[in-house]
């Protein structure tokens, strides 16, 4: 039978494992996918994800591919695959793409979304970044205007990482506030690796009055990743919408 692509739309609670990427000796989301469809199609079947998150990180929607020389029925297949993948990990949705479809590169848009808490919750000790601070929202929206004026984003890029450059075209930056919450959000075409938690932890830095609004606008000239602060943890952090352009679908 023909050979046929699939992507499969995900969701992850990222707190026990190192990952998405498969890596010796750790467990990652990547391998536990890899593991519960080779046992369901009877036969080693890798996947390609939309992107790697970092240890701890999660997803409330991502995308992955793979292939298959049988046809798959979407709803049975996605319940066989749920019931064989533990809690952490959600199967919502398989969809069969055109045989050159990528998960990865034809991926025209990622969102990420992080949460911070200003109060202690007993329940989102593993979702979120739990701050105990007041943080000037109105400063730190100032400061993440200045993104969308730029597209080299060395400055925020971890430094061992195999890229041909550090361009990334932002889209939408901004803070909200939500009862007890803290919510940035944030648009672009692609992302570097640590990338948003360096900028959230930098922001932050501009929100409790530490560097100012035009300290974060000279980080971002430096190209330098010495000069912006602390990452935010990663346990706030979620990849919470990737786009895909029409023609790749059927």
């Amino acid at each position: 039978m023909e050979t046929k692509r699939y992507f499969l739309e995900l969701a992850y609670k990222g707190s026990g494992y190192h990952g998405w990427q498969i890596q010796k000796n750790a467990n990652s989301v990547q391998e536990e996918i890899e593991k519960a469809l080779s046992v369901l199609l009877g036969k080693n079947t890798p996947i390609v994800g939309s992107g790697r998150t970092d240890t701890g990180v999660h997803a409330s929607q991502t995308f992955a591919h793979f292939d298959s020389d049988i046809e798959l029925e979407k709803e049975l297949f996605t319940k066989k695959l749920n019931g064989i993948l533990g809690k952490s990990i959600a199967i919502y949705d398989l969809i069969q793409v055109k045989n050159e479809a990528h998960a990865r590169f034809d991926a025209v848009e990622r969102e990420y979304l992080y949460r911070c808490i200003k109060r202690k919750n007993p329940f989102e000790s593993e979702s979120s970044w739990q701050i105990y601070s007041n943080p000037d929202i109105d400063l730190m929206n100032q400061a993440a205007k200045l993104l969308l004026e730029y597209d080299d984003f060395e400055c925020f890029s971890k430094v061992k990482t195999e890229v041909n450059n550090f361009r990334c075209e932002i889209k939408e930056a901004i803070w909200e506030q939500n009862a007890h919450e803290l919510l940035f959000h944030i648009t672009a075409n692609r992302f570097l690796r640590g990338m948003v938690r360096a900028i959230v932890g930098t922001l932050m830095e501009v929100g409790l009055g530490k560097i100012t609004v035009e300290d974060f606008r000279t980080i971002i000239e430096s190209k330098n990743r010495k000069e912006a602060k602390s990452s935010a943890p990663a346990q706030g952090l979620y990849l919470c919408r990737v786009t895909y352009p029409e023609k790749i679908f059927i």
